[in-house]
């Protein structure tokens, strides 16, 4: 068979399987997977078991549950996939996560119903990143079965705390050597491939000043005022780093968010500890040790400035950005060539400012690229917000466009 009949045979397996493949995503996005509180071992049971009916092995490697909970999650199986063709080649994982964040507030649509609307599927996970649970198993299945490769492999790795920082997903199947691909495409988007990507420092910040009652204050230390001149110090700085820019494409400069900040006890007590929780991200430029040294320096040094207050600040999460590995110029080639032939339109390899799990691939010497079923814009998916969904179609040309790539790469 030519390689255009072959491209050409791909597509039309997964025409002929798409609404399969639609109802196969529509099982994924019903179990929850809100993380925290981190519930996910359901959710890769139910994986399993739909694998199963399409001849898939799932390998269940469930993370010890002392190690889970120190982590700050209540349960974690991920799973392996392996689909061995012959002797020689390479091994190419396809890695997605199934960890979601709380849907929140604003739905117009029952966030775990994957209700199906002008073509457009709606629930949480749908874009991020239970759809390419889908198009890599199906670009699996239609590789299977239309160009049978006779050498390499692939391995599906599907995991679970990608939102927690991914050490205990794909990092912890690294670290105890149950994988150990040749290259690897994650989850991502079908409008263009990720070769780089921010890093990301998470930090929790408590500051400590003294309560009071409400009609004496001066014989308390308010917290919160304490906070609001340690967030204006760090929001200073925030300012500053706009004028930081990344030679990467897609990149632009770094950034500082408070997202959540709690404490105090009562409406007439002086609150005596306030904590918030930051995410600061790191451009591929940057060194995450300088980083966080300088953030610590703001933090104690605006504390100093204010009588009677003590600071407590930990570390939750160190991501490391993701920078190109020579080895990754297969994968970019074919992907590119391939969202060229099934979209009709250039695709650009570029960077985010997101970060992802692929890092910790690529921190192994694992060349690995981004790239999947989803929008041009993480805006437009909705992630992280109220309403996430996923054009049916962008599902279907991705699936496509990772079932001739593999070909190319394993035939």
């Amino acid at each position: 068979m030519t390689p255009q009949a072959s491209y050409d045979a791909l597509d039309a397996w997964i025409d002929q399987h798409f609404d399969e493949e639609v109802r196969f995503l529509q099982a994924l996005v019903r179990v929850p997977t809100d993380t925290p509180p981190g519930n996910n071992a359901p959710h890769a049971e139910r994986t399993a078991e739909l694998l199963k009916d399409f001849g898939f092995d799932a390998e269940k490697h469930a993370v010890p549950a002392a190690d889970v909970q120190a982590y700050g999650m209540e349960s974690i199986t991920n799973l392996i996939v392996r689909r061995p063709y012959g002797t020689g080649g390479k091994t190419i994982a396809l890695n997605a996560h199934g960890d979601v964040v709380p849907p929140g507030e604003g739905w117009t649509h029952d966030p775990y119903g994957a209700e199906i609307v002008n073509g457009a599927m709606y629930g949480r996970a749908t874009a991020v990143s239970k759809s390419d649970f889908a198009s890599f198993t199906f670009a699996v299945r239609a590789l299977e079965a239309v160009a049978r490769p006779a050498q390499g492999a692939v391995e599906l790795h599907f995991t679970y705390d990608e939102e927690f920082g991914g050490e205990l997903g794909p990092g912890w199947l690294l670290k105890k050597g149950l994988t150990q691909p040749d290259l690897m495409i994650a989850a991502g988007f079908s409008y263009e491939v990720v070769t780089a990507h921010n890093g990301c420092l998470q930090m929790e910040v408590t500051v400590h000043g003294k309560m009071a009652h409400a009609a004496v204050p001066h014989t308390g230390v308010d917290a919160l005022q304490g906070a609001v001149h340690i967030l204006n110090a760090l929001y200073a700085q925030n300012d500053e780093y706009k004028k930081i820019t990344s030679n990467v494409a897609g990149i632009k400069h770094p950034y500082l968010n408070v997202g959540r900040i709690e404490g105090g006890t009562n409406t007439n007590v002086v609150p005596g500890k306030v904590t918030f929780k930051l995410d600061r991200r790191m451009i591929p430029e940057e060194n995450p040790v300088e980083v966080e040294a300088a953030i610590r320096h703001t933090i104690t040094q605006a504390t100093a400035e204010r009588a009677g207050l003590s600071v407590e600040i930990k570390r939750l999460l160190l991501a490391h950005a993701m920078t190109p590995l020579a080895g990754n110029q297969p994968l970019v080639d074919a992907i590119q060539m391939h969202a060229q032939a099934v979209i009709g339109e250039p695709v650009p390899a570029v960077g985010t400012p997101l970060y992802t799990d692929v890092r910790l691939y690529v921190e192994r010497g694992i060349p690995g690229v981004i790239y999947g079923a989803g929008p041009r814009t993480v805006l437009e998916s909705h992630a992280k917000r109220a309403d996430e969904r996923l054009q049916l179609e962008d599902l279907r040309r991705a699936t496509k466009v990772i079932a001739r790539a593999l070909r190319d790469l394993l035939v």
